[in-house]
């Protein structure tokens, strides 16, 4: 614990001299008036510092055991002291990762619940997953003349679990999913497209061609359809980048964080859809993979490995952990790809990587376009370093479509999407590679 003069007790002594001197001119024998106002400046502080001695300050935390990336969460600090003293303020200091509003170290505003009780609350968000905690509380606190602060800190012990972001499945799930959406969705996918024979239907306009079954038009004497639905029991995997580069934050957020988020919205669809699902993440090597998961009720097996994606700051090696993946599949799957690239070298490589699957399997390519680099390439220059950072802008956006165009050459499905609009995106482009029967 350690105490200081407030600014109150300041003032009040400086203020002596001013008037010490002043009686000095008017009336000099009585000058020495200033060193007694002094000296009762200095009792009266000793005094507040003994009425407002709090030798067993008791303090407590609370807040949420679990929060997700990006989440705003309250924690409220309460403090109980002697009748006597008065709180004054209540800091804290938190993580990197914890941005404290208005700032990492905050003076709260406080309000009292009872005579002898004061509340602060702090909203914290975390920009990474992992283990949340408020590192240190401070209370500082005054006697009843204020003239004295003592202020005394100690170590938070409450600790609040930072998940993968889930709510878009609270939102976006909920809404896509409702009865009769899902009702709907359901009919459109098993009825009309697909690879799964269904039954024979008329004829009518406006129907594929290609449908047409002319033997059992010649046997019942009409034209007649073959009807299809979308196959289930698709397999579907999702591959997560956790390198270097997916661990830069992107719009405050670390890129991985983003791709966890729309694998596990994609991941809850295709289970709710009947299809399988298997996540799998990599950087320098594979690090993080489930098996084959079915039905709805293994989500949470899938939410629970996804947590364990952790950042990284390895170079990622997309040769070694795609011919790893590909050799642990043993049927044909739609690859979904969380990745990123910074360079032509690196972005030569993972092309030649996924060229290899395309062997066997479809491949998704998900991209998340990069807002800084769109923001200097189109703004405006004014200065010679505008200028510079708009021309690199456009280089690296130029290598980048090239890359792009060459996946796309290859045959490989390409989403590019920005990062607001990434969960739907994905979701209907998946719903549309089931209804065209590429799985």
């Amino acid at each position: 614990m350690s105490v200081a003069p407030t600014a109150r007790a300041i003032i009040a002594v400086a203020a002596a001299a001013p008037f010490a001197l002043v009686v000095g001119v008017v009336v000099p024998y009585y000058w020495s008036i200033g060193l007694v106002w002094v000296a009762f400046i200095l009792c009266a502080t000793a005094v507040d510092g003994l009425l407002g001695a709090a030798r067993n300050v008791i303090w407590s935390t609370s807040q949420p055991r679990a929060a997700c990336v990006g989440e705003r969460f309250c924690v409220s600090i309460t403090a109980s002291f002697p009748s006597s003293a008065q709180v004054r303020e209540v800091r804290v200091a938190t993580q990197v990762s914890l941005e404290v509003d208005p700032g990492r170290l905050l003076s709260a505003p406080l309000r009292f619940i009872a005579p002898t009780q004061a509340q602060g609350e702090f909203w914290l968000t975390p920009s990474r997953r992992g283990q949340a905690m408020i590192e240190r509380i401070w209370l500082r606190w005054t006697g009843p003349l204020g003239l004295l602060a003592q202020q005394r800190s100690a170590v938070a012990g409450d600790v609040t679990t930072i998940t993968p972001d889930i709510r878009p499945l609270r939102s976006e799930g909920v809404r896509l999913f409702q009865r009769d959406a899902l009702q709907g969705l359901i009919a459109q996918l098993e009825r009309g497209s697909g690879n799964e024979f269904e039954s024979l239907t008329e004829f009518q306009a406006g129907m594929d061609r290609r449908a047409m079954d002319w033997k059992a038009s010649a046997r019942h004497r009409s034209l007649l359809a073959k009807h299809y639905r979308a196959e289930r029991d698709n397999q579907i995997v999702f591959a997560i980048d956790s390198g270097r580069a997916m661990s830069e934050p992107l719009d405050g957020i670390a890129r991985v964080d983003r791709a966890v988020s729309s694998a596990l919205l994609a991941a809850w669809a295709a289970l709710k859809l009947g299809d399988r699902v298997c996540l799998y993440s990599f950087d320098s090597r594979p690090r993080v993979r489930t098996g084959v998961l079915s039905g709805i009720e293994s989500f949470p097996v899938v939410q629970h490995r996804a947590a364990a994606i952790d950042y990284s700051s390895e170079e990622t090696n997309h040769i070694f952990a795609l011919s790893n993946l590909s050799q642990q599949l043993t049927r044909r799957s739609l690859i979904v790809l969380f990745t990123d690239f910074t360079d032509p070298t690196g972005a030569d490589l993972m092309v030649r990587a996924t060229g290899w699957l395309l062997k066997r399997h479809v491949v998704l390519f998900v991209i998340l376009r990069d807002q800084d680099l769109d923001s200097y390439a189109t703004a405006t220059p004014q200065t010679i370093e505008d200028v510079a950072r708009a021309v690199t802008a456009a280089a690296l956006l130029n290598e980048r479509r090239a890359v792009i165009m060459r996946l796309r050459r290859l045959g490989l499905e390409v989403l590019e999407a920005h990062h607001d609009q990434l969960n739907l995106d994905l979701i209907a482009h998946y719903i549309k590679l089931k209804q065209m029967g590429r799985l």
